[in-house]
């Protein structure tokens, strides 16, 4: 996969389900991922790590207990290990993340929108 040119864009036009995030690539201990989100994700966190979120299309808001924080096209936000935190998504929103390998998409919440990481042919 390193010797692999990806394109966000082909890699996202792939992804039919909402919330299943996609490795496009990996970098040291990292992996890049593409996702497609809407509606509303369920409050968790990551204990041990930040997760960078980095909106493509569309505005994602997310929510922390605090304050909302609203993502338009090529914003980046970096949720701090250990904040809580929401994402949503009125309308469909296109985004990369960036996160340890293994980082599972509901932290510490787990529950029916836990997806096991996809991974592009």
């Amino acid at each position: 996969m390193a010797d692999d040119v990806r394109n966000v864009l082909e890699a996202l036009s792939t992804i039919d389900e909402h919330w299943q995030p996609h490795r496009l690539t990996s970098i040291n201990d990292y992996d890049v991922k593409v996702v497609k989100l809407q509606g509303e994700f369920v409050w968790h966190t990551h204990p041990d790590t930040d997760e960078l979120f980095m909106v493509v299309s569309g505005q994602l808001t997310i929510q922390l207990r605090d304050r909302d924080v609203v993502l338009n096209p090529n914003d980046v936000f970096v949720v701090p290990r250990g904040v809580e935190h929401c994402p949503k998504a009125t309308d469909e929103v296109h985004a990369i993340l960036f996160e340890p390998k293994g980082t599972v998409n509901t932290g510490d919440a787990g529950g029916d929108m836990t997806s096991d990481l996809h991974e592009f042919d």
